[in-house]
């Protein structure tokens, strides 16, 4: 279940409660048919975080509709996605590529997070449940590196319009964690976010740089 405060039934009518069966244009039409009620719930927000894993129905089908939504309203509107897992099969697979071609066209920014590269960031074998919940924390990590950007204090503060200057219109964007410690750990942990398995392609060419540093008192 959800702990958000305010919750859509999105398909109520539609699928009468149950999911989307996997099938993109039934989450689609979904999101569609409560299109008024998404803008009401949208409406003043300043920036919208769309977070969808692709290749089901629901999310690859609603996400875009919810993204369409907010850009239309004048959010900042970013993606963050991911990617299914190989185990999850060709057609999960093939939709996702379809449903984040989609997305990208309706967001400032989309992040998209290859499940598979998850494994590779843990050096032990893991069961399916944790591999899915591995997933979500990065979803959250990806979310939550960029609003405490606007909202913890720190060092050097940035705010929303900071934020909006690198990532409006930005397009396709990439994540990368590092974690470090001990004496050259601000060292490793840039160098572990540059090469993370998160990322699916090279940063060169890029235009802006979001960094998000946090550590402990000792670090100012």
């Amino acid at each position: 279940m959800s702990d958000a405060d305010v919750k859509l039934d999105v398909g109520r009518e539609l699928t009468r409660g149950l999911g989307a069966g996997a099938d993109p244009e039934v989450g689609r039409q979904a999101a569609e048919d409560h299109r008024e009620e998404i803008e009401e719930v949208l409406k003043g927000a300043d920036m919208v975080f769309v977070t969808a894993g692709e290749g089901g129905g629901t999310g690859t089908g609603g996400a875009p509709v919810v993204a369409n939504v907010a850009r239309s309203l004048g959010a900042l509107t970013i993606g963050v996605v991911t990617r299914p897992f190989t185990f999850e099969g060709r057609r999960r697979a093939t939709q996702a590529d379809t449903g984040i071609d989609t997305l990208r066209n309706e967001v400032d920014t989309l992040i998209v997070i290859p499940n598979d590269r998850l494994l590779a960031m843990t050096d032990r074998d893991i069961s399916v449940l944790d591999a899915f919940r591995s997933a979500d924390q990065v979803l959250l990590s990806g979310v939550q590196g960029i609003t405490d950007l606007i909202t913890t204090p720190g060092l050097i503060n940035l705010d929303f319009a900071d934020v909006k200057t690198v990532m409006s219109h930005a397009g396709s964007a990439l994540m990368g964690i590092g974690r470090a410690r001990g004496d050259d750990r601000a060292t490793v942990a840039a160098e572990q976010a540059i090469a993370s398995p998160l990322l699916e392609a090279s940063m060169d060419g890029a235009q802006g740089v979001l960094l998000n540093i946090s550590g402990g008192s000792h670090l100012g």
